[in-house]
């Protein structure tokens, strides 16, 4: 069973596209690139999928090492697959390819002597490869970035479409009803608790249970988990780990390199991180001093906070209590917040274009012993917008206000369980429409 997703719509206009190049697909591992391909292959007339990680692929994989000619290569696969490869009938999709450098090398190939194939690359672990290849693709590649479902995405794939219109047709200044807004707080807290990850959301579609759900996170994370080995010749296993572990036990706080390892320096824990970064396993949020446009501009990388990729592994792997989840409406009570933040955060890197991953800053105030934090900074239009999340209904803004203040920007953004609505200066979103505020960013509000 296919569920729709967001990409797909870009599939189709990279498939139709006169000045079309090789597609790169990139993201962690069983975020749904080889599906999204295969819904894809069926506009075609031909569709041959080698995946480079299987035994059976040596003979291809000894093709790519013996010539770079994309046409001498597809006439080999060819025979080999039994598979017509044929400009405009085909689609030639190879999967996994960081197993092989000369495949990856090839792409450019593809691109300046045989543009007009169908050519989509994919790699769970694509980042690392492509860091032994630091000019490849420049101009001859066109990637798109692929995360595991949005809330939208979700309510697309439980058949709330009507529910998902009434979202994208609400903002600050057009609430929902109250029922309709429930209805989205009640779907936000079950989305939250099963997570994204495309086969937790398939087998909740089909009817699994909340507990079958559960136990497919569980498989997923001794898949990740396994996936840690295949990095050992960088960072040893047990290192991975407990990284990973600090990074989930530290979300909604500046991570502190200490209280990750006993074993580890500061460095070796840093390379850790790197690499969860590079499997698509963490994202960072940056502070940022955030005087001007761009926000990157006046980071601070020695003060990073970061997000699990999933809120379903997140819960799973701190085993949370589910009744807390599923049955109230105030995050705070859940691991005090982190969960609410964490959730923002990733609606957000999920709205955005996806040739172009977002990036995530917050701010702290600099000056030595004051509090003052806003949970994440972004821009929208000519404006810097600070934004609160809130994991209940209530809760101060000081933080907020003292930003605002000290930078003099004219609107703030308060993520929480309440309706649309405004207050002074301040845009209220409900947390289940963080995706609003990024996927608006080009919007200037006054």
């Amino acid at each position: 069973m296919y569920i729709q997703r967001r990409v797909d719509k870009e599939l189709v206009i990279w498939k139709e596209s006169a000045k079309r190049k090789p597609l790169l697909l990139r993201g962690a591992r069983q975020v749904g690139k080889s599906s999204s391909v295969k819904e894809l292959a069926k506009q075609f007339d031909f569709f041959l999928e080698i995946n480079f990680d299987r035994k059976e692929s040596q003979e291809a994989r000894l093709i790519f090492e013996r010539t770079s000619s994309p046409k001498q290569i597809c006439k080999e696969l060819s025979v080999i697959y039994e598979v017509p490869i044929e400009a405009g009938r085909t689609l030639l999709f190879l999967d996994e390819i960081q197993s092989s450098l000369p495949v990856i090398s090839s792409l450019r190939y593809f691109y300046e002597d045989y543009p007009e194939l169908h050519v989509i690359a994919a790699g769970s672990l694509l980042e690392f490869a492509l860091q032994e290849l630091p000019s490849f693709g420049v101009g001859r590649i066109h990637s798109l970035f692929m995360y595991p479902f949005s809330f939208d995405e979700y309510l697309q794939a439980i058949d709330l479409k009507m529910l998902a219109e009434s979202l994208q047709n609400a903002s600050p200044e057009n609430p929902l009803s109250e029922a309709i807004h429930n209805k989205c707080c009640q779907q936000l807290m079950q989305f939250i608790f099963i997570g994204g990850m495309p086969e937790v959301v398939a087998t909740y579609v089909q009817g699994g249970s909340l507990l079958e759900c559960q136990q497919v996170l569980d498989d997923l994370m001794l898949t990740f988990d396994d996936d840690f080995a295949k990095y050992k010749e960088r960072v040893p296993v047990s290192r991975l780990r407990d990284v990973f572990a600090a990074i989930i036990q530290q979300t909604g706080t500046k991570f502190t390199y200490s209280q990750a390892s006993a074993e580890a320096n500061h460095g070796q824990i840093k390379e850790g991180i790197e690499l969860l970064e590079l499997a698509g396993l963490v994202y960072p949020v940056t502070h940022t001093s955030a005087n001007g446009i761009p926000l990157a501009a006046e980071t601070n990388p020695k003060f990073r906070k970061y997000l699990i990729f999933d809120t379903g592994i997140y819960q799973r792997f701190l085993k949370l209590d589910a009744g807390q989840i599923l049955l109230g409406n105030n995050l705070f009570q859940v691991n005090k917040g982190a969960l609410a933040e964490l959730f923002a955060g990733l609606e957000m890197i999920k709205s955005a274009p996806f040739n172009n991953p977002e990036q995530l800053f917050y701010w702290q105030r600099e000056k030595q012993g004051s509090l003052a934090e806003v949970d994440y900074v972004v821009q929208q239009g000519t404006n810097i917008v600070p934004v609160e999340v809130k994991s209940g209904t209530k809760g101060s803004m000081q933080s907020m206000f003292r930003f605002l203040s000290e930078k003099n920007y004219p609107y703030g953004i308060r993520c929480s369980m309440e309706n649309f609505g405004t207050y002074q200066n301040i845009r209220i979103y409900p947390l289940y429409a963080t995706s609003m505020i990024t996927s608006n960013k080009n919007t200037t509000h006054v």
